[in-house]
């Protein structure tokens, strides 16, 4: 179960992250349950590119056994910014075929 629980902080971030843009742009916003779910998906992307690019405190091999305080942090932050960069994405998309 540990070797999860980076992703799964990262979908609970990339949610977060998706709603709070959704928050912030009010006119881009797809509804708290799409903006969650392209959130999630977008904090599961995020959070793999950062693991990727080595952000994330955690080297790729470790990423599964070590959960110190800056792999914690690397996953908040790569799934709440991957979240609410896909959510505004496709929000600003959405906006732009309404027109």
């Amino acid at each position: 179960m540990e070797e999860y629980l980076p992703l799964i902080i990262q979908l609970i971030s990339g949610a977060v992250g998706g709603n709070l843009a959704g928050k912030l742009m009010k006119n881009s916003s797809l509804g708290t349950l799409w903006n969650s779910v392209v959130g999630i998906l977008g904090g599961g992307l995020g959070g793999s590119v950062l693991g990727m690019l080595g952000l994330t405190g955690v080297e790729a091999a470790e990423a599964s056994t070590s959960m110190d305080l800056s792999s914690i942090l690397g996953s908040v932050a790569g799934g709440g910014v991957g979240g609410g960069i896909l959510m505004a994405i496709i929000g600003m998309v959405k906006k732009a075929m309404a027109k």
